[in-house]
């Protein structure tokens, strides 16, 4: 058994790429690029998660004490973890969205004054968080130009 890679070492982006994919299998790999090229924003569903309304801090004059427009999404690992690949799951559980006391991601947005917009902005937001972790985590394809040349190597 190798060494476990804790602290620091797994903050590093190259070390943190290495040591998600090094388990990995090639079949996984390929479920999660197929994975990638299909994720839209539009493929998460709105079903996911839990939605909650509070009030909204900051500048606003009167409308911020009178109007719950801060909306809060709040997804459990037990909806979101089947939907992505398990390359993901280390990944979304490091990101500054997880809460390790409620076991779920939670996102949250006061950008409008409006509810449905506040409501749009945290489903981007989970939308980001998803493709920027799927960027970072899988590796690209190599090219059949590369496998090429380092055939004739």
């Amino acid at each position: 058994m190798g060494p476990r890679l804790t602290g620091f070492w797994v903050r590093t982006p190259w070390l943190r790429r290495w040591a998600s994919t090094k388990g990995s299998s090639d079949h996984d790999l390929e479920l999660a690029r197929t994975w990638l090229k299909t994720f839209t924003s539009k493929s998460i569903p709105r079903q996911i998660g839990e939605v909650s309304f509070s009030r909204s801090s900051g500048p606003g004059g009167q409308n911020v004490n009178k109007v719950n427009s801060k909306a809060t999404l709040k997804i459990f690992w037990a909806n979101l973890l089947p939907l992505v690949p398990r390359l993901l799951h280390p990944q979304l559980r490091a990101s500054r969205y997880a809460s390790d006391r409620s076991q779920a991601l939670v996102i949250q947005s006061d950008e409008s004054r409006n509810q449905a917009s506040n409501v749009d902005a945290c489903f981007d937001k989970l939308h980001l968080l998803l493709e920027s972790s799927a960027k970072a985590v899988i590796p690209g394809e190599t090219s059949p130009e590369q496998q090429a040349r380092v055939q004739k190597l």
